[in-house]
């Protein structure tokens, strides 16, 4: 289909809307330029969105034809007025390609098998590692400044003190005013580790953990699991060791509350098979490893024995 420049298609589209008005009849030529340029248009775009589209253009025009209500012509105002309407939503459908690409359709960046730079309208920049998908919406940068990512990424954000930065990641987000840091995502497991600043991190069913420099939220793989992890330096080394801050659950089942107190403090604790599914909720912020699994045993109604590193919790 041969393309039009402007002139020729806002000439087109007067014609048929001089058309509409005067009741003059379309030709069978013009008829069949639309038919083409409509099915062209709306090739690859979904109902919803064409749909509200629509919607859209019809509540912007109506208060385009209140003077002729004004002026008596009340009886024929539905008719006329919607005609100019669906006659101009031919116009925007006929550029409906050009439109949602250029205003709708998000930005999308892929990292493939190398880091990819993206640098973003706010000055922000986003390094994506292999495998991560960046979304940017054409709206950015709003009084909010959001986007979702898939995969790991590392973002230095522009600071803002009235425009947070939230990054939408896979069932978890991380909003911020200006800082660096990391969003991992690998299967179940989540992660995010802060260089410079400050974050809050938002996941579904637990509270809002507040992280700063040299520390890592992360799920530990588990859903409703949160965990602060510390990579301060060592005052004698200068190395970074990783120190348990905070752990809890928020309706956890038992043997994935025992899988992450085995893995975070090197230990094996038995407990009775009948109870593995078990709701938990609990907090073992600032406990030691036996007080943790005290506190385990109290909220289960067990008595625990302990045995070298291995703790038996039972009825």
């Amino acid at each position: 289909m041969r393309r039009f420049n402007y002139k020729n298609i806002e000439a087109f589209v007067f014609k048929l809307w001089t058309r509409e008005v005067s009741g003059e009849k379309t030709s069978e030529k013009e008829m069949e330029i639309v038919k083409k340029w409509k099915a062209h248009a709306e090739k690859g775009l979904d109902e919803v969105h064409l749909q509200e589209s629509k919607e859209r253009v019809l509540a912007g025009l109506e208060h385009y034809f209140v003077p002729y209500e004004k002026i008596g012509y009340r009886n024929h105002l539905p008719k006329n007025a919607y005609k100019i309407a669906a006659v101009i939503i031919l116009f925007l459908t006929l550029g409906g390609i050009l439109t949602y690409h250029t205003l709708i359709k998000p930005d999308v960046y892929l990292a493939v098998s190398e880091n990819r730079i993206v640098h973003l309208e706010d000055g922000s920049v986003v390094t994506l590692l292999p495998g991560a998908e960046l979304t940017v919406a054409k709206s950015f940068p709003a009084s909010t400044r959001m986007v979702d990512l898939k995969g790991d990424a590392i973002f230095s954000v522009a600071k803002s003190k009235s425009h947070p930065f939230i990054v939408h990641a896979e069932g978890f987000s991380t909003k911020v005013l200006g800082t660096i840091f990391k969003v991992s995502q690998s299967g179940k497991k989540k992660a995010v580790d802060l260089y410079e600043g400050k974050v809050a991190v938002s996941s579904i069913g637990v509270p809002v953990s507040y992280l700063k420099p040299n520390q890592k939220w992360t799920n530990l793989g588990v859903a409703r699991t949160t965990a602060i992890i510390s990579f301060a330096p060592d005052r004698v080394s200068g190395k970074q060791h990783p120190k348990l801050l905070s752990l809890s659950f928020n309706d956890v089942p038992l043997k994935e509350v025992i899988t992450v107190l085995e893995g975070n403090y090197s230990t094996k604790i038995h407990y009775p098979k009948e109870v593995e599914d078990k709701k938990i909720t609990a907090d073992f912020t600032g406990g030691t490893v036996s007080e943790n699994i005290d506190a385990l045993a109290f909220i289960l109604g067990f008595e625990v024995q302990k045995n070298d590193n291995i703790y038996i919790l039972k009825k």
